[in-house]
């Protein structure tokens, strides 16, 4: 069996690594076309982006060196496709689009022709032209039927879909997207195209705050994904597993899907590896770690991604009204004209989180014009874009302004609407969050036993969602705003316990039930959590305790707590570098053509991937010309604490269920881990040995 056979076999069974083993990774145009076709396959189902786009356009040159243009124009389209999926740079996308529309010129049964339309389609949807989007996507639906590639069609009509939506044409959207999903479950379209448009109907619902149907949505492409998902479609579910957790609850779920989606999709998205990280960010938010989610919204803005409204939101949260407000004001006023699949392409749609945001900040400030401003916008986006989670936004900050205007009736009846809406969404922050505003209603009015309990049933909500930030800040209304004396809590006693070294394994005796575990490294890290309960260590102290070494003496000497140089791992490798010089090259072409026709727009988005690529390459050279990296100290002490402590309480509740129950509630690992047990029965830990 040969090489290219073995490759093919490999293929068949989703083993990427063997079928890009048995090709090899060396680049050579001399290769046999079906060679490089699986090359380009494999190295993307491994997560090698940039050696699978190079192996498209090593087939391109080879098919145009041996005069085959029709295969040529379709490795072309090909080319275009990948870009698209992952880099966010479209000038590149529109360069391989035109050499491929060239090749194929007059050949009407050329299937090229129908990868272009399709790929051209998303390319203008992600500009923001909607006339352009909508000619290409029909063209790519005639095409696609008529060429027999049922990709084009599925992805023709999912464009129109999203462009219907994006206008105001809900309904019609949705029942052609509805239509789009019966023939994904059909199983007729190829695994790729059939991942990315699972995500894309999901990314629509998720845009029009239609959380019910991203949730069914979410789970049928998580059931598909299993066997079936390629490249980083598992990474993309991910991400909207983590969207889903982030409304539905419990937030440290939420957070653990986002960091393993930012793990997972980090080989193969550039630019758009801003979103799974805006995800992180916002369910860090709500989560209460600050440090935390401002980690993530920052990476967000380096790979040029807005990371608003969360970090206007951030910046409220830490006190800093005057900066949220301009922060949210300015993303309203100059939106980033980034383009992106995952969020409203265009039009108000994609202002309603803004305005969401923007109301809630002002109501902080005490700025009744731009409250009602935002109030207004946000009733305009939900009567256009009918949908019971933009009502809900609508009605809570409609319920906002009423009650800094003293309309204490019209806030209650706007607020009591918003609490209703989000409880039928499932949506407990929300139902918390639109709770809290009905209780000031209450209060303003004079019902004060009816403010309590509203604030009662927040306190609750948020505490449930784990959002213990948000859970103090209810518990000081209640403790300055008491009717009556407050209820006295009750202790359950104090429970001993031990967690003791005995040879070279642990001692665990917990509630009078003894076990011996194996002492892991993960016990070491837990062990410095039980010692100071309520107490937050970052992770970069509890990988030196573990190590017996002082942090501080680690930095001077270079490492990173582990043994090993904080060197980290290259912000682009050889590949990549040479990937983005190759595209500015094809950017620049894309400039002068825009100039010399007098496209200002595509101009101005191409200006974009210039600046993008000139700062991804500057970022990754340092001093002398070395190769910069990241992924060093902090973020892999994150990782590995994470992983170390979860293997170990999950091995040390399969010995001991009533313990590793107790731990799963009481343990939060991040940058910051702490052991935090109930203080109504706290634990007597006995450790050491």
């Amino acid at each position: 069996m040969t090489g290219l056979d073995r490759a093919r076999a490999a293929l068949a069974v989703g083993d990427w690594p063997t079928a890009l083993d048995a090709v090899g990774r060396e680049r050579s145009t001399d290769d046999h076309p079906e060679l490089l076709k699986v090359r380009a396959q494999a190295a993307y189902g491994v997560g090698e982006l940039e050696l699978s786009i190079a192996s498209w356009e090593d087939l391109y040159s080879r098919h145009l060196g041996d005069g085959a243009e029709r295969e040529a124009a379709w490795a072309a389209g090909m080319v275009a496709m990948f870009l698209m999926i992952d880099t966010g740079l479209m000038a590149p996308v529109r360069g391989w689009l035109r050499r491929a529309e060239r090749l194929v010129g007059e050949d009407a049964d050329a299937p090229a022709h129908a990868v272009v339309a399709m790929t051209r389609a998303y390319e203008r949807v992600m500009c923001g032209d909607p006339v352009g989007a909508l000619a290409a996507a029909a063209l790519a639906i005639e095409l696609g039927e008529r060429l027999e590639v049922p990709a084009a069609v599925t992805i023709g009509r999912t464009a129109t879909g999203r462009v219907l939506i994006a206008e105001g044409r809900v309904a019609d959207g949705l029942d052609l997207l509805d239509e789009v999903a019966v023939q994904l479950m059909s199983g007729e379209v190829d695994p790729l195209t059939t991942g990315m448009m699972y995500c894309e109907l999901i990314c629509a619902a998720q845009g029009l705050a239609l959380h019910d149907r991203a949730r069914e949505w979410t789970e049928v492409m998580e059931r598909w994904r299993h066997g079936s998902a390629y490249g980083g479609v598992h990474g993309r579910c991910r991400v909207h597993r983590a969207e889903i957790l982030r409304v539905t609850g419990p937030c440290d779920l939420a957070e653990a899907e986002a960091l393993g989606a930012c793990e997972e999709l980090r080989p193969w998205m550039r630019r758009e590896f801003g979103w799974p990280l805006v995800e992180l960010g916002n369910i860090r938010l709500r989560k209460g770690d600050l440090e935390g989610a401002e980690e993530a919204f920052l990476a967000a803005h380096e790979h040029a991604w807005s990371p608003h409204p969360g970090l206007a939101l951030l910046r409220l949260a830490q006190g800093d009204v005057t900066t949220a407000a301009a922060l949210v004001a300015d993303a309203i006023e100059h939106p980033i004209e980034v383009p992106w699949k995952e969020r409203p392409p265009f039009g108000d749609l994609r202002l309603a989180p803004l305005y969401d945001a923007q109301a809630e900040i002002a109501a902080v400030a005490g700025d009744a014009g731009t409250l009602s401003t935002a109030a207004s916008a946000l009733r305009d986006v939900a009567e256009r874009h009918p949908s019971p989670g933009l009502a809900a936004s609508a009605a809570l900050a409609t319920a906002r302004e009423a009650l800094l205007a003293g309309d204490t009736d019209a806030a209650i009846d706007a607020s009591s609407g918003a609490v209703a809406a989000w409880a039928d969404l499932g949506a407990p922050y929300e139902t918390a969050g639109a709770r809290v505003v009905l209780g000031h209603a209450h209060e303003v009015a004079g019902s004060a036993g009816r403010a309590r309990m509203e604030w009662e049933a927040a306190l609750a909500g948020f505490a449930g969602f784990g959002a213990p930030g948000r859970a103090d800040q209810v518990r000081e209304l209640l403790d300055g705003r008491a009717v009556g004396p407050p209820p006295v809590p009750t202790s359950g006693g104090s429970i001993s316990a031990t967690f003791r070294r005995a040879g070279r394994g642990r001692s665990v005796c917990f509630r009078g039930h003894e076990v011996l575990v194996p002492d892991l490294k993960g016990f070491r890290y837990l062990e410095r959590l039980l010692a100071a309960p309520g107490r937050e260590f970052h992770v970069l102290d509890l990988v030196a305790v573990e190590q017996g070494t002082l942090r501080s003496a680690r930095a001077d000497a270079g490492l990173d707590g582990v043994g090993v140089p904080a060197v980290g791992l290259p912000v682009l490798d050889d590949e990549a570098r040479a990937a983005y010089r190759r595209r500015l090259g094809e950017v620049e072409e894309d400039i002068a053509e825009a100039e010399e026709h007098d496209d200002l727009a595509r101009l101005t988005l191409a200006q974009r991937d210039r600046d993008y690529l000139v700062a991804e390459l500057t970022r990754a050279v340092g001093l002398g010309g070395r190769a910069r990296t990241v992924g060093g100290t902090s973020e892999r002490a994150r990782t590995s604490v994470a992983r170390s402590l979860r293997y170990a309480l999950r091995r040390l509740g399969e010995e001991h269920a009533d313990l590793g129950a107790h731990l799963d509630r009481t343990v939060r690992t991040g940058t910051y881990c702490s052991y935090e047990p109930d203080p109504l029965t706290p634990v007597v830990w006995e450790l050491g040995g």
